[in-house]
């Protein structure tokens, strides 16, 4: 009975306290006062400290002399074992800046570190709440202190990792999807958030760097209707965390899976306009004149995404890089039918021709032992490459030849599948035989490409197919548009897809378009499944290095 008459007694005595105060004109003559409240709440019960918890920060800025011992105090109420007395001591943070806005960065500082320690829902709710009141007060100061802690210290990385990762959760689910309302003004704040994100780029997992291209892309700074230097700027990112600038070691799976999958990430920006050279040369230069060495997996993923690259690498790239497709190309079109033989890789391969071929078409002279003229002594009209040409004819016609017997054979196939599936009693059956027809769907498309591909080049004067009218045997069919009898109040026309398709739209990425890329798929299973590990550093061996997450 005595320990609560006691607690009675001290609340009572709060409450004089803060109704003095309250009413007091010069509050400053009542120092004693605020002083004996900081005192009561480090010997205080629960009731006694959360109400101490609302009124040390209901009067901070009245008491610079005491405002050590006061923050002080509430700090440590913040860190209280009841639950109630540190989710009121995270609430008053607030008042701690609203005055006096020099001592904002701070409590943003301490909020982010509590974004650790919350526990409890109500705790962590809290902390939220007070963040977003002060991004709404200072975006641009309250960025800045929790992007500190997603740029990391190196100085001390296990000590702030835990907090990196709650912080970063909270900028991706309450920050991003509120960046309209934020970031102001737009572009001012756009271009901060930029570039703080550029500087958290140097230790990020897969997952982190493509949530943060993500968002850079809903940017309007980096929009539809961005110029191409911005859009340029975005590649440029890409290509940092490719690792462009190293020398490439085939043994090395994480910058393989890395390098692929940040191709996939820039081809919409390619679309856009940006240059695609960097990343061509690399290929060209370090990946191309080892493929047969790349994991096996690799190979298939590495075409694809040249091939949709393709239309878009400009006409002294594509002359540099003709010669490494052609000879490719030789290696896996065979010159006897009883070899074995992947229609996928003729497919990209013929694709990637085609379309470098358009750009620079006489350098196929010397390569093919085509007669294109174009006026320019790099036509070699005056040399006999006559040899050349009947090799490449003579392997054209046997793939012709075996994608043709292909087709029958799936065409076959998928007539006995339709009988299959009418027996089909179990839903497993029907699942099996989906499967097969869908990898027959897929395998038709991939030899009519073929096919429709290698017919232009029988001649010694062929023609390239420089246009998208192409469809990739992995991306989804186009659909016809219908077309309409009157214009539509408010309807935008339609982005132009990678392969002229349609079905890639650069809002939503080139998955989008429904692309059967194993490899993307593959890193992101594992991107959101982790993919950090408590040691740091940009290294591709461990640690939250750009490797990580990419595989």
């Amino acid at each position: 009975m005595a320990e609560a008459y006691d607690d009675s007694s001290v609340v009572e005595k709060l409450y004089e306290y803060g109704e003095r105060l309250s009413e007091a004109k010069d509050k400053s003559l009542h120092v004693g006062d605020y002083a004996a409240i900081i005192k009561a709440a480090s010997e205080g019960t629960v009731k006694v400290k959360q109400l101490a918890a609302q009124l040390i920060p209901k009067f901070f800025k009245y008491f610079p002399t005491l405002s050590e011992d006061a923050f002080g105090q509430q700090m440590f109420l913040c860190e209280d074992e009841e639950l109630g007395v540190r989710v009121q001591a995270i609430r008053g943070l607030l008042l701690f800046c609203k005055d006096t806005p020099e001592n904002l960065s701070k409590i943003v500082d301490i909020l982010g570190q509590l974004l650790h320690q919350a526990g409890e829902n109500v705790e962590r709710d809290a902390v939220h709440k007070a963040l977003m009141s002060l991004l709404r007060q200072d975006i641009k100061t309250s960025l800045t202190v929790l992007f500190k802690y997603v740029i990391g210290n190196p100085d001390e990385p296990s000590a702030e990792e835990g907090i990196r990762e709650k912080v970063l959760f909270f900028i991706r689910d309450k920050v991003f999807p509120l960046k309209a309302e934020l970031l102001k003004p737009q572009e001012q704040m756009e271009r901060h958030i930029t570039d703080l994100i550029k500087q958290s780029l140097q230790d990020v997992t897969g997952e982190e760097f493509k949530m943060f291209m993500d968002f850079l892309r809903s940017l309007s700074l980096f929009g539809r209707n961005a110029p191409v230097e911005r859009v340029q700027e975005l590649v440029e990112i890409i290509e940092g965390q490719a690792d462009l600038d190293t020398q490439f070691n085939v043994s090395d799976g994480d910058h393989i899976d890395r390098l692929i999958s940040c191709l996939h990430m820039a081809l919409p920006f390619f679309v856009m306009g940006a240059s695609s050279s960097r990343f061509v040369n690399y290929l060209n230069k370090h990946i191309l004149p080892v493929f047969d060495k790349l994991p096996e997996e690799r190979k298939v993923d590495l075409l694809k995404n040249l091939a949709e690259c393709s239309s878009y690498v400009p006409p002294q790239d594509s002359r540099q890089l003709l010669p490494s497709i052609v000879q490719l190309l030789k290696k896996h079109m065979v010159r006897r039918k009883l070899e074995e033989m992947n229609f996928t890789f003729i497919e990209c391969l013929l694709y990637i021709f085609h379309h470098l071929a358009h750009k620079t078409p006489n350098a196929t002279n010397s390569l093919c032992g085509y007669k294109i003229v174009t006026g320019q002594p790099s036509d070699r009209l005056g040399e006999d490459f006559s040899e050349n040409h009947k090799d490449f004819t003579e392997r054209l016609r046997t793939i012709d030849d075996l994608a043709k017997a292909m087709v029958k054979k799936l065409t076959q196939g998928m007539t006995e599948q339709n009988k299959a599936m009418s027996a089909a009693k179990t839903d497993e059956e029907k699942n099996i035989i989906k499967k097969q027809k869908l990898n027959s769907t897929i395998g038709l498309r991939t030899c009519n490409n073929i096919l429709a591909m290698i017919q232009p080049l029988h001649s010694k004067s062929p023609s390239f197919i420089g246009d998208q009218k192409i469809n990739l045997s992995w991306k989804e069919a186009v659909k016809p548009s219908v077309p309409s009898t009157a214009p539509v109040a408010g309807n935008k026309r339609a982005a132009a897809g990678a392969n002229g398709s349609g079905n890639y739209a650069v809002k939503k990425g080139r998955g989008a378009g429904g692309v059967q890329n194993q490899l993307v798929n593959r890193a992101l299973e594992g991107l959101y499944h982790g993919g950090r590990t408590s040691s740091r550093g940009r290294g591709r061996g461990g640690g939250r290095g750009r490797g990580s997450g990419f595989r």
